[in-house]
Protein backbone atom coordinates (compact mmCIF):
# COMPACT_ATOMS: atom_id res chain seq x y z
CA UNK A 1 0.00 0.00 0.00
CA UNK A 2 1.71 3.06 -1.17
CA UNK A 3 1.17 6.61 -2.73
CA UNK A 4 3.06 7.50 -5.48
CA UNK A 5 3.94 11.10 -5.34
CA UNK A 6 2.81 12.97 -9.30
CA UNK A 7 4.16 16.42 -8.02
CA UNK A 8 5.45 18.35 -5.26
CA UNK A 9 5.16 21.90 -4.68
CA UNK A 10 7.10 23.96 -1.80
CA UNK A 11 4.49 26.84 -0.14
CA UNK A 12 6.41 27.40 2.90
CA UNK A 13 10.21 27.38 3.98
CA UNK A 14 10.20 28.06 7.53
CA UNK A 15 13.21 28.06 10.13
CA UNK A 16 11.45 24.60 11.93
CA UNK A 17 9.17 23.90 9.73
CA UNK A 18 9.42 23.16 5.77
CA UNK A 19 5.43 22.88 4.10
CA UNK A 20 4.24 21.33 0.61
CA UNK A 21 1.48 19.98 -0.59
CA UNK A 22 1.98 16.95 -3.04
CA UNK A 23 0.02 15.48 -5.50
CA UNK A 24 -0.48 11.66 -5.53
CA UNK A 25 -1.96 8.88 -6.95
CA UNK A 26 -3.14 6.28 -4.88
CA UNK A 27 -3.24 2.45 -5.63
CA UNK A 28 -6.96 2.65 -6.99
CA UNK A 29 -6.11 5.06 -9.33
CA UNK A 30 -7.68 8.21 -7.77
CA UNK A 31 -5.42 11.31 -7.85
CA UNK A 32 -5.46 13.69 -4.87
CA UNK A 33 -3.63 16.01 -2.74
CA UNK A 34 -1.27 15.55 0.23
CA UNK A 35 -0.09 18.52 2.62
CA UNK A 36 3.01 17.95 4.49
CA UNK A 37 4.75 19.36 6.99
CA UNK A 38 8.45 18.36 7.07
CA UNK A 39 10.52 18.81 10.23
CA UNK A 40 14.04 17.69 11.15
CA UNK A 41 12.70 15.25 14.05
CA UNK A 42 12.57 16.03 18.02
CA UNK A 43 13.82 14.60 21.03
CA UNK A 44 12.09 13.74 24.21
CA UNK A 45 13.67 12.90 27.52
CA UNK A 46 12.65 11.22 30.66
CA UNK A 47 15.23 12.90 33.08
CA UNK A 48 15.46 10.78 36.63
CA UNK A 49 16.47 13.20 39.59
CA UNK A 50 19.51 11.65 41.75
CA UNK A 51 16.98 11.27 44.59
CA UNK A 52 15.67 8.13 42.36
CA UNK A 53 12.12 9.26 42.56
CA UNK A 54 11.52 12.68 40.72
CA UNK A 55 11.55 13.69 37.36
CA UNK A 56 12.59 16.84 35.94
CA UNK A 57 10.11 18.83 34.23
CA UNK A 58 9.88 21.91 32.31
CA UNK A 59 6.97 24.67 32.01
CA UNK A 60 6.68 26.90 29.26
CA UNK A 61 4.02 28.34 26.82
CA UNK A 62 3.47 27.03 23.65
CA UNK A 63 1.47 29.60 20.99
CA UNK A 64 -0.12 26.82 19.07
CA UNK A 65 -2.25 26.15 21.72
CA UNK A 66 -1.85 29.60 23.83
CA UNK A 67 -1.13 28.16 27.42
CA UNK A 68 1.68 26.87 29.58
CA UNK A 69 2.36 23.27 29.74
CA UNK A 70 3.67 21.12 32.05
CA UNK A 71 5.94 18.55 30.11
CA UNK A 72 9.50 16.77 30.12
CA UNK A 73 12.51 18.29 28.47
CA UNK A 74 12.31 18.26 24.51
CA UNK A 75 13.61 19.53 21.27
CA UNK A 76 14.27 20.09 17.83
CA UNK A 77 17.29 18.30 16.15
CA UNK A 78 19.30 20.44 14.21
CA UNK A 79 19.97 19.75 10.76
CA UNK A 80 21.95 16.90 10.35
CA UNK A 81 22.17 16.21 14.45
CA UNK A 82 22.80 13.17 15.76
CA UNK A 83 19.76 12.25 17.95
CA UNK A 84 21.51 11.27 21.31
CA UNK A 85 23.82 15.08 21.03
CA UNK A 86 20.54 16.87 20.97
CA UNK A 87 19.13 14.70 24.11
CA UNK A 88 22.33 15.61 25.74
CA UNK A 89 22.23 18.95 24.28
CA UNK A 90 18.46 20.01 24.93
CA UNK A 91 18.96 18.58 28.79
CA UNK A 92 21.13 20.84 29.48
CA UNK A 93 19.89 23.62 27.85
CA UNK A 94 16.37 23.49 29.27
CA UNK A 95 17.40 22.98 32.94
CA UNK A 96 21.12 23.13 33.59
CA UNK A 97 21.72 19.17 34.25
CA UNK A 98 24.20 17.36 32.34
CA UNK A 99 23.40 13.60 32.32
CA UNK A 100 26.22 10.98 32.75
CA UNK A 101 23.81 8.17 31.39
CA UNK A 102 21.72 8.64 28.83
CA UNK A 103 19.56 5.70 27.00
CA UNK A 104 17.31 5.67 23.87
CA UNK A 105 14.62 4.15 25.05
CA UNK A 106 11.45 4.61 22.05
CA UNK A 107 10.64 6.70 19.12
CA UNK A 108 7.05 7.89 18.40
CA UNK A 109 5.59 9.61 15.32
CA UNK A 110 3.73 12.56 16.26
CA UNK A 111 0.86 12.74 13.37
CA UNK A 112 1.80 10.80 10.72
CA UNK A 113 -1.05 12.36 8.46
CA UNK A 114 0.26 15.27 7.71
CA UNK A 115 3.79 15.25 9.68
CA UNK A 116 6.96 13.63 8.81
CA UNK A 117 8.38 14.53 12.64
CA UNK A 118 10.37 11.43 14.35
CA UNK A 119 10.64 11.97 18.28
CA UNK A 120 13.50 9.88 19.82
CA UNK A 121 12.70 9.09 23.44
CA UNK A 122 15.57 9.27 25.83
CA UNK A 123 15.88 8.50 29.64
CA UNK A 124 19.08 10.55 31.66
CA UNK A 125 19.93 9.59 34.96
CA UNK A 126 23.33 10.39 36.87
CA UNK A 127 22.66 14.14 36.78
CA UNK A 128 25.36 16.90 37.43
CA UNK A 129 23.63 21.32 37.92
CA UNK A 130 25.73 23.25 35.33
CA UNK A 131 23.89 26.07 34.24
CA UNK A 132 20.36 26.62 32.18
CA UNK A 133 21.65 27.98 28.89
CA UNK A 134 17.83 28.58 27.23
CA UNK A 135 17.61 29.47 23.44
CA UNK A 136 17.38 33.55 23.74
CA UNK A 137 13.77 33.03 22.78
CA UNK A 138 12.53 30.06 25.57
CA UNK A 139 11.22 31.06 28.25
CA UNK A 140 10.45 28.27 30.94
CA UNK A 141 10.19 26.93 34.37
CA UNK A 142 12.38 23.54 35.70
CA UNK A 143 9.78 21.77 38.20
CA UNK A 144 10.54 18.78 40.27
CA UNK A 145 7.72 16.16 39.85
CA UNK A 146 7.22 12.47 41.59
CA UNK A 147 6.60 9.95 39.10
CA UNK A 148 3.43 8.89 40.77
CA UNK A 149 2.37 13.07 40.50
CA UNK A 150 3.09 13.35 37.44
CA UNK A 151 0.98 9.61 36.30
CA UNK A 152 -1.94 11.39 38.40
CA UNK A 153 -1.40 15.07 36.26
CA UNK A 154 -1.85 12.69 33.11
CA UNK A 155 -4.81 10.81 34.59
CA UNK A 156 -6.84 14.23 35.01
CA UNK A 157 -5.75 15.61 31.77
CA UNK A 158 -3.64 18.29 33.05
CA UNK A 159 -0.60 16.98 31.49
CA UNK A 160 -1.92 16.64 27.95
CA UNK A 161 1.36 16.40 25.74
CA UNK A 162 1.65 13.35 23.25
CA UNK A 163 5.51 13.65 23.62
CA UNK A 164 5.43 13.38 27.77
CA UNK A 165 3.02 10.73 27.77
CA UNK A 166 4.81 8.42 25.37
CA UNK A 167 8.05 9.25 27.22
CA UNK A 168 6.48 8.31 30.54
CA UNK A 169 4.95 5.12 29.09
CA UNK A 170 8.04 3.75 27.49
CA UNK A 171 10.22 4.41 30.84
CA UNK A 172 7.73 2.34 32.56
CA UNK A 173 7.52 -0.32 30.59
CA UNK A 174 11.23 -0.55 29.53
CA UNK A 175 11.81 -1.10 33.77
CA UNK A 176 13.47 2.82 34.10
CA UNK A 177 10.96 4.12 36.67
CA UNK A 178 8.65 2.88 38.55
CA UNK A 179 5.47 3.63 40.60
Amino acid sequence: MDEKTISSKLIYDGEVIKMKVDTVKLTNGIITTREIINHNGSVAIVALDNDKVSLLMVRQYRKAVEEAILEVPSGTLELDEDPLDCAYRELEEETGYIAKHMEKIGSIMISPGFLNEKTDIYFAKDLTFSNINLDEDEILLVEKYSIKEILELINREIVTDAMTIAAMHYAIQKGKISI
